[in-house]
């Protein structure tokens, strides 16, 4: 099979690539610095400094994969798989999550920049947003129970009929929300941060 056109194979310990035609399966395969990916199948891949702004991941299939300081900010999701990724120190500026394959969705984030995304509609219960921007990000009718949310910016986000059951979201701030439109049973928050849910009463809190 090694022999036939458009067939390659590299094995070394756990790594390996075959390409069929125009698309890929990746195991376990660091890139560094690219821009361009071919669609295909990547699993338990890193993806290290890669600038794919703007970039088509549509059908695109990510498993287990961790990318660190890319640049994702407007990149076509639409039916990509993205399942157990880790996302660090990533610029991902505009991204419409709800167009991926929602079938196994998970990621986590860690000191990325989220501004003016959306997760609207989308169970995503669980998740983990570590210190990281959620400027105008729309979380409309988003199923978060669970989620923490440690050192995250939320000015401007939006909340409507939004899941938040058991989220903790104690060190996180700008967040306004209001308890009447979304579900808040047990969730977390500090005393700093209750003002966030009562914006719409227009009233001061002072110490």
């Amino acid at each position: 099979m090694e022999n036939e056109p458009g067939f390659y194979r590299r094995l070394g310990g756990l790594e390996e690539i075959i390409t069929r035609m125009s698309e890929i399966y990746c195991y376990d395969i660091v890139f560094e610095k690219i821009e361009t990916l071919t669609r295909g199948e990547y699993e338990c891949c890193t993806f290290v400094e890669c600038d794919f702004s703007k970039q088509d991941f549509s059908d695109f299939v990510f498993i287990d994969c961790s990318f660190r300081e890319c640049n994702l900010s407007l990149v076509n999701l639409h039916k990509s798989v993205i399942r157990d990724v880790e996302f660090s120190g990533c610029k991902m500026m505009g991204l419409r999550f709800e167009q991926c394959n929602e079938f196994g969705l998970s990621f986590t984030f860690s000191g990325c920049q989220l501004n003016h995304s959306s997760f609207y509609k989308l169970k995503i219960k669980n998740t983990v947003f570590n210190n990281s921007k959620l400027q105008e990000v729309d979380f409309t009718e988003a199923d978060l129970s669970g989620s923490t949310f440690h050192r995250c910016d939320f000015l401007s986000a939006t909340f409507y009929q939004t899941i938040l059951e058991k989220s903790d979201l104690r060190n996180s701030f700008n967040y306004s929300l209001d308890p009447e439109l979304n579900r808040i049973k047990k969730a977390r928050f500090s005393a700093s941060g209750i003002s966030g849910l009562l914006d719409k009463y227009d009233i001061k809190i002072e110490d």
